[in-house]
Formats: structure tokens, C-alpha cells, sequence
């Protein structure tokens, strides 16, 4: 477990998260940024802020201990090449983890992976796409906001939440049906469920808000060298990318205004 903290801010008491990397760094990542929980904490965190940022390798096994969750105001479970519907002991030990922080009510953000690990270990379902890959800034639909919700996070967004956003997407798995008590919060055209929630306490969006455009374009080239993706597939996606982008601001005042909300109602 590394911990990465920010400057200090004694004005109001520092918040703790934890990281579960579900996936190893990739060469280009670690080279560029030194490993996906830079990527992260750039895209989620608050420098300045005091905030700490505990990683976690889940995808080697490693997880927070049970005495320690109660330290974390909120967890964040990163994509994977793996499918979440496998059956591999850490999968199925994180999985265990995410009812108990279920049961706590602590904050847990899942993204693309996370997103459909969430479900899986919640009683949803999550398999193959049945359109094959997604890849590249898709545009998805979000729930209308102006119905009642008892939900701070959204709340603080009311006035900044748009009716359609880009958001950068990799997969190839997605959900085919939430858990009881979930509510759809965005979809699109290919994918049924881009974003869900559980309460006030679990946000899964399939989409990489944290993902910058080279980091895509580095997969893209992953991908097509492991032969999973043609060169027209790659060429595409590339095309696409030089003529535009995800909304990358609003994905990421979604996620730190989840995390980081009050208390829930």
C-alpha cells in the first residue's frame, strides 16, 4: 500500500481515500506518470487540500483490512482487463469487500471495471457486449435531473448537469442489468447502462473520466498490437479523437462531488 499526500491545509479536517487498482500499470503510464494512481489522484484529487490517497494493488491481492475501512471517506475501483464476471480469488475477495462497504455505507466509485464489478457483487448482472467493443468518446444520455432525489451529490450539480456529455470509453463487458434498488442515471445508443447509483453511497460509471487522450491512444496501440482490434478499428478511433473529446470537466466535477459530498440524508 502506497500513500500519496497532498500539502497540508489545516482549515478543515482531511479526507482519506483508497485506491484499488484492479489493473497493473501499462509501460507508456508508468513512463509518462508514474503509474495509474497519478492519473487518478490528478483527476480526483484536491491538491492543497490535505487529502491522502492509500493505493491498494487489488488485481495482486491487496486490500484494505476490515479495521482499517472505517478510516476512508471513500474508495475508488479502477478499470481492468479483466472481466468482472470471472471467478479469480481476488475478484471474488473484492467483491466480499464491496458489500461490507455496501453495509457501511461508505462512498465507492467504480469505473468501467469498478462500474461493472459493483454490480456484479451487488446481485446485477454483467456480461459480453452483444456489439462488440466501445471504444473512443461516446455520447450518452443522462437521466433527467429535475425529478426528486434525496441525493447531495446531484444536488450540488442541478444547475451543471447537461442532457447529453462525451466520456472516453475501453470495454468490451458491460451491465446488463443493475442491482435491486439501483437507479440509471446515464445510457447511450451501444451501452444500456453508462452510469448507475445506489443510494447515495455507490456510483458506477462505465466510462474513464479519469483517461486523457494519450492514454486511449496508448491502449488503442495495446490493443491492436495484442491483434484484439483491427487497424482500421485503431485508425477510427484515432480519427475520432483528433476531432473531438470527452467532457472531461463535467465527468470529473461528477466524481469528486460524489466522493467528497456530506453526509447522506
Amino acid at each position: 500500500m502506497v500513500a500519496i499526500l497532498a500539502n497540508a491545509a489545516p482549515a478543515k479536517k482531511s479526507r482519506r481515500f483508497a485506491l484499488l487498482m484492479a489493473a497493473r500499470d501499462s509501460e507508456y503510464v508508468l513512463k509518462k506518470y508514474g503509474g495509474y494512481r497519478n492519473v487518478f489522484v490528478a483527476a480526483f484529487g484536491d491538491a492543497g487540500s490535505g487529502e491522502t490517497w492509500d493505493l491498494y494493488r487489488a488485481v495482486d491481492g491487496e486490500l484494505p483490512a476490515q479495521e482499517d475501512l472505517e478510516k476512508y471517506d471513500g474508495f475508488v475501483i479502477s478499470g481492468s482487463p479483466n472481466d468482472a464476471y470471472a471467478d479469480d480469488e481476488w475478484i471474488l475477495r473484492l467483491c466480499r469487500l464491496i458489500r461490507d462497504l455496501h453495509a457501511q455505507r461508505k462512498r465507492v466509485l467504480g469505473v468501467c471495471f469498478g462500474h461493472q464489478v459493483i454490480c456484479r457483487a451487488l446481485g446485477g448482472r454483467v456480461a459480453k457486449s452483444s456489439t462488440g467493443w466501445d471504444i473512443g468518446i461516446r455520447e450518452v444520455a443522462v437521466a433527467d435531473m429535475s425529478l426528486p432525489r434525496q441525493c447531495k451529490f446531484l444536488e450540488a450539480l442541478r444547475d451543471q448537469l447537461p442532457p447529453r456529455a462525451k466520456i472516453t470509453e475501453v470495454h468490451q463487458d458491460e451491465v446488463w442489468e443493475v442491482p435491486a434498488g439501483a437507479e440509471v442515471l446515464a445510457s447511450s445508443a451501444k451501452t444500456g447502462v453508462e452510469v448507475f447509483r445506489v443510494g447515495e453511497h455507490l456510483l458506477g460509471i462505465q466510462g474513464h473520466p479519469e483517461y486523457t487522450n494519450d492514454i486511449l491512444i496508448s491502449l488503442v496501440d495495446r490493443l491492436l498490437g495484442a491483434g484484439s482490434i483491427s487497424v482500421s478499428f485503431a485508425d477510427a478511433v484515432k480519427k475520432q479523437l483528433a476531432a473531438t473529446g470527452p467532457d472531461r470537466e463535467f465527468w470529473l466535477k461528477l466524481c469528486k462531488s460524489f466522493l467528497k459530498a456530506d453526509e447522506c440524508y
